[in-house]
């Protein structure tokens, strides 16, 4: 390993600490958020169609 690659890996590791709960909380309210759409998607009431029933 070259002290390049190890520079590099130590710099992954120290961003991936500071951010990496940020980033698990944005994907935690993402996901919240899909559920809530899909929710709101199926409680609504279909509308009326005359076009083939």
């Amino acid at each position: 390993m070259t002290i390049h690659l190890v520079g590099d890996l130590m710099i992954l590791a120290v961003t991936i600490r500071v951010f990496g709960k940020d980033a698990h909380t944005l994907l935690r309210h993402l996901a919240a958020a899909g559920v809530r759409v899909g929710v709101s998607e199926l409680s609504r009431r279909p509308r009326d169609r005359k076009e083939g029933r």
